[in-house]
């Protein structure tokens, strides 16, 4: 089992959705866990994953994850290349380490050149970055590389992202 989170906020709001799904060239047979937040924690530059932690880890508490392979996030493991936890490395420290983290975000963090890899897709010009904890960057990058859709976004990460946004 794979899992992939991301996070919608509105209104002091989070929506957090979850794609539950077996195999990394999956583009349809997926299952979908969500969940609303109220009251949520302000945004803090530098520190997003004291806002979406929470949201991640409360909706984790409905999933039998033990067994997962890999949780995907959208956004960074690390923040700098001296190995600074972003959202991807702080749920790995709050998941005992027991499950491999790997981070696909959409817009480059400049902090951080050693410990991300980017990848095109398709014909887009505009990379993701992938980063990674508890499985080798380039085992990660592969598997993201694998994953349905011929353009920039895998199909399942586009899917993941309009859920959130469907209110």
């Amino acid at each position: 089992m794979i899992l992939a989170f991301d996070t919608y906020y509105y209104d002091n709001k989070a929506k957090t959705v979850c794609l539950e799904f077996e195999n990394w060239n999956d583009s349809t047979d997926f299952k979908i866990h969500n969940e609303i937040i109220e009251n949520v924690a302000e945004y803090i530059p530098g520190e997003f994953y004291k806002r979406e932690l929470p949201c991640i880890l409360s909706l984790l508490q409905q999933i039998d994850f033990k067994n997962a392979e890999a949780i995907i996030v959208d956004g960074f493991v690390y923040l700098n290349d001296e190995k600074k936890y972003g959202l991807g490395g702080y749920l790995y420290e709050k998941l005992d380490e027991e499950i491999p983290i790997i981070g696909v975000a959409k817009t480059n963090f400049a902090s951080i050149e050693k410990n991300k890899k980017s990848l095109l897709r398709g014909d887009s010009q505009k990379p993701l970055y992938i980063t990674a904890i508890g499985i080798n960057l380039e085992e990660a990058f592969d598997k993201v590389s694998s994953m349905a859709g011929e353009f920039r976004m895998p199909i399942l990460l586009k899917e993941l992202d309009r859920l959130t946004k469907e209110l």
